[in-house]
């Protein structure tokens, strides 16, 4: 668990790397928890410490040792959405499917004798991607990012005992605002409507996160990498 004791230590990927695949052991899969509020770094730590892994043990892009899976493909439709009135705060934690997630994770732990398929999600049309991503039967260690892996309410309190590690991903609120508003800028909103929705959707999202760091293995900065706590 984390403690506020901060270690002395700075952003170092290979470090990172090596930590991650000393996770595997004797374990045929392993999972690895990425997690932090929006805005915070997450996809920008998962999918450089996937390609660092895959970088240390000589893998090739056919035979993958680290696979990068985001919980976003199990956002729910627009259409879903739609139907149940809440496409308003698109990324709450209601607005995914969690349930579908947990199993998901359980099928990527057991089922290493094959592929197995993942949905994205592509922020241009802002709907999931059914099967598009592809866990190798030669992954031993998922790195999985989102939200919400840490968080004590069912289903997602079914995650963590999933994970071999969970590391939160700490940002300061001023930067991931800034963060966030380039992102939905850039995804079509105009800077109001982008400012508006970083500060309440994604503001109400960060005030049930941030708390489940309390949970977390490691705390890693979002700006440079380093390990703040352990």
């Amino acid at each position: 668990m984390a403690t506020s004791k901060p270690e002395s230590s700075t952003g170092d990927w290979d470090a990172l790397a090596r930590r991650a695949i000393d996770l595997i052991g004797s374990e045929r899969r392993v999972l690895l928890g990425i997690t932090g509020s929006p805005g915070a770094g997450k996809t920008t730590l998962a999918r450089q410490l996937v390609d660092r892994i895959n970088a240390i043990t000589e893998a090739g892009e056919t035979a993958p040792v680290a696979v990068y899976l985001p919980m976003d493909g199990y956002h729910l439709a627009n259409a879903t959405l739609d139907r149940l009135g809440i496409h308003d705060r698109k990324g709450a934690i209601d607005t995914f499917d969690g349930w579908g997630f947990v199993s998901l994770l359980r099928r990527v732990l057991v089922e290493t004798d094959h592929e197995v398929y993942a949905p994205s999600f592509d922020r241009r049309v802002d709907e999931g991607i059914a099967a598009e991503i592809a866990v190798a039967a030669s992954a031993r260690i998922v790195v999985v990012e989102g939200n919400y892996l840490l968080i004590d309410r069912e289903p997602w309190s079914q995650i963590a005992p999933l994970m071999a590690e969970s590391w939160f991903c700490e940002t300061s609120e001023s930067e991931r605002l800034r963060r966030l508003v380039d992102r939905h800028e850039r995804h079509g909103r105009s800077a109001e409507a982008a400012e508006a929705w970083a500060r309440t959707v994604d503001g109400t999202n960060a005030l049930m996160i941030e708390p489940s760091r309390e949970r977390a293995t490691l705390i890693i900065s979002g700006v440079d990498t380093t390990i703040l706590s352990a």
